[in-house]
């Protein structure tokens, strides 16, 4: 790709995470250099926040990779992304074109993916991105990027900034950012399960959430603190009729990804394993329910159970009492 021409930027995938990136996207591009971001989501309804801002829909992928020099991904899973790459690779000529995969898949589709479009001539660099929903949408994830440095040059002003609080430089091998993001799934998975577990030992203890919850605070980061919130605060089960914060399905496919990348070099993520058990069994929870859509947080249900509590805490039976349904087992 030329630097001396502008780029026509595209964005494949709006997804709750996907469209609050590429809005923040849209927005850089058209206050800074003065141009509109094509987009394609296979509902296309979804781009309708992002025509608002001046965005351009395409009516396939075919059309936007045509159009579009720097193309960004982001969809759900890596049969998601195989099929999006696989149209992609269909395209006539991607010659000297750069994709950017922001979705959370196994290191192995990222290496796979990377070789399909370097046979074509295209360049690619892996950029998942950590952080839920709320963070994508006021731009302060954090992104990981792998890929040649050249690539990362071209695409570093959407980075920090503009998508992300910041972004780390990981790799000139793009399976080596999805292999981090494998281990910081692990962790945020790791964290709820001994938050949650404390949790249930200080609310039956008749210690109260509230106090352990300001020890987090004071004492033990961010990230424990938030992962207690999200249980406290009853966002591991959003209300009727509101999206999770994280979809519990697609945590379940990234704490397996990590257990799966351990298994491989001959390792073992023992935490990731129970922390997966009681997400598979949130899930068995949100069957039996009608499908209630959960937060990957919500595995704090399956420990609250398996302590004699409700899966359903006091904040959320309050908050859903004038609510249909009876959520308590």
């Amino acid at each position: 790709m030329s630097s001396n021409k502008p780029q026509v930027v595209g964005w494949i995938g709006l997804g709750s995470m996907g469209l609050a990136m590429a809005q923040n996207v849209q927005i850089f591009l058209q206050r800074d250099m003065k141009s509109q971001l094509r987009f394609w989501n296979r509902t296309a309804s979804r781009g309708a926040p992002l025509e608002s801002l001046g965005g351009i829909g395409c009516e396939s992928i075919a059309q936007l990779v045509t159009e579009c020099d720097l193309i960004f991904i982001s969809t759900s899973d890596d049969a998601a992304l195989n099929a999006i790459i696989d149209q992609i690779l269909a395209v006539k000529d991607i010659d000297g074109k750069l994709f950017v995969d922001t979705t959370t898949v196994h290191p192995s589709t990222t290496r796979d993916t990377n070789e399909k479009l370097k046979k074509l001539n295209a360049s690619f660099v892996a950029a998942p991105v950590f952080g839920a929903t709320p963070a994508a949408e006021s731009g302060t994830v954090l992104m990981a990027m792998a890929g040649p440095s050249q690539a990362i040059d071209q695409i570093a002003r959407f980075g920090k900034g503009d998508i992300a609080r910041d972004v780390m430089i990981v790799s000139d091998q793009p399976e080596k950012a999805t292999l981090l993001k494998a281990l910081g799934n692990f962790l945020v998975a790791g964290t709820m399960e001994i938050v949650g577990e404390a949790q249930v030992l200080a609310e039956k203890s008749d210690l109260g959430t509230d106090m352990l919850e300001k020890l987090l605070e004071l004492n033990f980061g961010g990230l424990m603190h938030s992962s207690s919130r999200r249980m406290t605060q009853g966002v591991y089960l959003p209300e009727e009729g509101q999206a999770p914060w994280s979809n519990l399905n697609l945590g379940i496919k990234d704490v397996q990804h990590g257990i799966s990348c351990a298994e491989n070099v001959g390792a073992r993520l023992k935490v990731a394993e129970v922390a997966l058990d009681n997400m598979i069994r949130a899930r068995d929870f949100s069957d039996a329910h009608g499908g209630r859509p959960l937060d990957s947080s919500s595995g704090y249900g399956v420990i609250r159970q398996d302590s004699g509590l409700d899966f359903v805490n006091t904040f959320v039976k309050e908050r859903d009492a004038r609510k249909e349904g009876d959520y308590s087992r």
